[in-house]
């Protein structure tokens, strides 16, 4: 029966749409940790670790949908051309970063990073850029702060928005045919000079460290060019890659649907089958338990149960699993009714065989086939309930699940401020979940359960 219910669903066409989403989450669940640093995921809350993108932009396809905004770039050690030199013994490292503005807006900010180790005497850097149209602006020139003993290493941040950088930019006013004054740094550094637009071409940008003695040396450098556009999701107002988030749910989803529903449905399949088999006072007693749990209300009792124990994601499965066997038991228990008087069960019974091994040897094997379409269609209750109790605030807040992103982007207002990438992406791929464990659930279902088979023909 098993593998009549593979081969039927490998040959329904709504089976093979819902098998192919799930093996595409599950191949970018497999692949997440290979393509994205795994400190992301530990990390996802925390400001700092994502300081270095941009705050709520759009992704960076929607260029091709409108003017070209400037994409954000983040650049290391590694994409920059080192050219040391020695003068009058003084050696000058210069680390070379190549830009290449081909973009209709300016960008948001500029951000100048490194990290340098010196003794007695402090290095001094100087940030030189070099423009499409050959002239050079010195936008930076100070020295690092003294060092207190021989092995001082300091890292900073020099921003565009750096007073020292205006008072810089001011001395070139006369290349320019219009007033300065009050531009930001970054658009007075890539404007043309006969008109406020953006001057298109290849931008050099130098931090040059001055180094006075054998002990001091450059650690570290990185430019950042704070853009409007970036990645394929965007980012939040956290700053936080979205498309992280997301694909970092994929398994966090997968893992709380499978789960709640293989025990769930595990738990009301034993339940049914033993109240259906034992019949009379058995089945009478068991099924009014099955119908206390069937009328407690159970998102209150979700809510409060959060509340009172913790958002721990496996709290809250155990939670859902609480709630999630009755109706299973409810259908499990009417097919056993049937089943208890089938020839076989009673030649079983005949046999001497105890009433445990009849249900697990006898009963429970034909059932499974119904059992596989009820988990496949129980998943996405599970994984919505969860989306649920994330986005009231009551699900487990250090793990990027949709929910959780949803009611990030809620708190946020994203949707009356615009910021579309916020909540659509999560919203679809719980959506696209969803309906691919719907088509797999529905089409085994249609294979397994002889009486809708029957009704079809009909």
């Amino acid at each position: 029966m098993q593998k009549k219910l593979l081969v039927g669903l490998l040959r329904s066409r709504r089976g093979i749409i819902g098998v192919s989403i799930i093996g595409f989450l599950l191949l970018l669940s497999a692949v997440a940790p290979l393509i994205i640093p795994i400190e992301s995921y530990f990390r996802w809350n925390d400001p700092d670790y994502w300081i270095n993108n941009p705050k709520t932009v759009a992704p960076f396809w929607t260029n091709f949908f409108g003017p070209k905004e400037f994409e954000h770039l983040s650049l290391d050690r590694n994409d920059a051309k080192v050219i040391s030199e020695l003068s009058e013994g003084i050696r000058v490292d210069n680390y070379r970063f190549e830009v290449n503005m081909q973009a209709d807006s300016f960008p948001d900010d500029i951000m100048f990073l490194y990290s340098a180790k010196y003794g007695d005497i402090p290095p001094v850097l100087q940030i030189d850029i070099k423009r499409p149209d050959n002239n050079t602006f010195t936008v930076y020139y100070s020295s690092l702060p003294p060092s207190s003993n021989t092995n001082t290493t300091f890292s900073d941040r020099i921003f565009s928005t750096n007073e020292n950088v205006k008072e810089a930019l001011n001395q070139y006013q006369s290349l320019f045919y219009y007033s300065i004054s009050g531009l930001e740094p970054q658009v007075v550094i890539f404007s043309d000079t006969n008109k406020p637009n953006v001057l298109k071409g290849v931008y050099q940008i130098s931090e040059k460290f001055f180094l006075f003695d054998n002990y001091s040396s450059v650690q570290d450098v990185g430019l950042i060019l704070g853009g409007k556009v970036f990645g394929i999701m965007g980012t939040d107002d956290l700053r936080r890659d979205l498309a992280v988030g997301i694909i970092w749910g994929i398994p966090i989803a997968l893992f709380i649907g499978l789960t709640v529903s293989i025990f769930s449905i595990a738990i009301g399949l034993i339940y049914g089958v033993v109240a259906g088999y034992r019949g009379k006072r058995t089945d009478e007693s068991m099924m009014r338990v099955n119908d206390i749990f069937y009328a407690l209300p159970t998102l209150p009792l979700l809510i409060l149960l959060s509340i009172t124990y913790g958002r721990s994601i496996f709290l809250i499965i155990g939670f859902l699993l609480i709630f999630s066997w009755m109706g299973t038991a409810k259908v499990i228990r009417s097919i056993a009714l049937q089943t208890r008087n089938f020839q076989y069960v009673e030649a079983a019974k005949l046999m001497g065989q105890s009433d445990i091994r009849v249900i697990f040897k006898h009963i429970i094997p034909q059932l499974l086939p119904l059992t596989f379409a009820s988990i496949a269609i129980a998943v996405p209750a599970a994984i919505l309930t969860e989306a649920a109790l994330s986005f009231i605030g009551l699900g487990d807040p250090s793990l990027p699940t949709w929910g959780q992103i949803l009611r990030d982007a809620n708190t946020a207002d994203a949707a009356s401020r615009g910021v579309w990438w916020w909540i659509v992406p999560p919203g679809l791929m719980i959506a696209l979940t969803a309906l691919a464990f719907f088509l797999i659930g529905n089409t085994l279902d249609s294979i397994a359960n002889p009486l809708r088979n029957r009704n079809k023909r009909a």
